[in-house]
């Protein structure tokens, strides 16, 4: 399943390629696909057809398109204003969903279940495709709800305060330049918990799955069983610091790419997986201590029916960690 930074290289592709455009058609191939859009086909369609992208957000793993009504934008050009969205096109990757953008001429995929036609730009591929091989994932109108703060709903190219609803619940990322790092020690510090399970919570911090916080972990020399009502202030401080390191340069590689289904929207895998330092690196020496002379292989445990992956020597096993 795609992370906080293969989530955001679909957010800035998107970006590019479909703000500002109006939707002039659209196709739904697969209905299971929109299952999540309870009114069904007809409606989803009737909300997306004339209306006009604003902008791609994104919260932790939580990817939106507000909407905005054609005519308002047309309405907007003699006065400047624009009135906010009102509602958004979410989109939920699942463990195999790619939003591609396509021109006319490209054969439909394989496993192609939406089809949304972009009104004329510059040249631009004029067909944004939802694509799922698995049929975890979908697409679905939401409505947009102020944030509980004041700030941004998400990372945006024009922030505004609001946020799909579905991605109301959960906390800012590392990523978001509204994240408040007070706001989350004190949070982290109150909860009763180890490390790595804090840090799966999206009610506490978004957008870190299990790749990325062993990874950030390893950075961090940190532990996952340390129990978070124990941690000092620094630690949790270069715990998000490591967290964001390795996310900022997850982003610059394209993302992870253990899945060939994950691609970004011109259907280009992730390089990240080949600089991980700690996850799926069983056996294999830790490159920190390698570099410092000592002997050191990674091991893998078994954690919330998954795994955890440490350094033995920079990762020491707390005496009274919580598992």
């Amino acid at each position: 399943m795609p992370e906080l930074p293969e989530v955001e290289v679909v957010r800035r592709g998107l970006v590019r390629w479909v703000r500002g455009r109006t939707i002039e058609s659209v196709d739904v191939l697969d209905p299971r696909s929109i299952r999540r859009h309870a009114l069904g086909v007809e409606d989803f369609i009737g909300n997306l057809q004339g209306a006009t992208v604003s902008d791609v957000v994104r919260r932790g793993k939580f990817l939106w398109l507000p909407l905005s009504d054609g005519s308002a934008h047309q309405r907007a050009a003699g006065n400047g204003h624009t009135p906010p969205p009102g509602v958004a096109l979410m989109a939920h990757l699942g463990m195999s969903g790619q939003l591609l953008m396509q021109g006319a001429d490209v054969p439909d995929e394989k496993h192609l279940k939406v089809r949304l036609h972009l009104s004329p730009s510059g040249g631009m591929p004029a067909q944004l495709r939802f694509v799922d091989q698995r049929i975890f994932g979908g697409l679905f109108v939401t409505v947009l709800v102020p944030t509980d703060d004041g700030g941004p709903g998400g990372l945006a190219e024009s922030p505004l305060p609001l946020i799909a609803e579905e991605a109301s619940h959960i906390a800012r990322d590392p990523l978001d330049p509204a994240f408040s790092f007070d706001l989350f020690y004190q949070r982290l510090r109150a909860r009763k918990t180890g490390l790595k399970r804090a840090l799966l919570d999206q009610g506490l911090v978004s957008g870190i799955g299990n790749i990325y916080a062993d990874e950030a972990l390893w950075r961090a020399r940190l532990h996952y069983a340390r129990p978070t009502d124990k941690l000092r202030r620094a630690e949790a401080f270069r715990l998000i610091e490591s967290a964001r390191e390795v996310m900022l340069d997850a982003l610059a590689a394209g993302g992870t790419s253990f899945d060939s289904l994950y691609v970004n929207v011109n259907g280009a895998s992730g390089y990240f997986d080949r600089s991980l330092n700690a996850y799926g690196r069983e056996g294999e020496p830790c490159k920190r201590c390698a570099a410092a002379g000592i002997h050191a292989t990674i091991r893998r445990e078994q954690f919330m029916n998954r795994s955890s992956h440490t350094c033995p020597v920079c990762q020491p096993r707390p005496r009274n960690g919580r598992w």
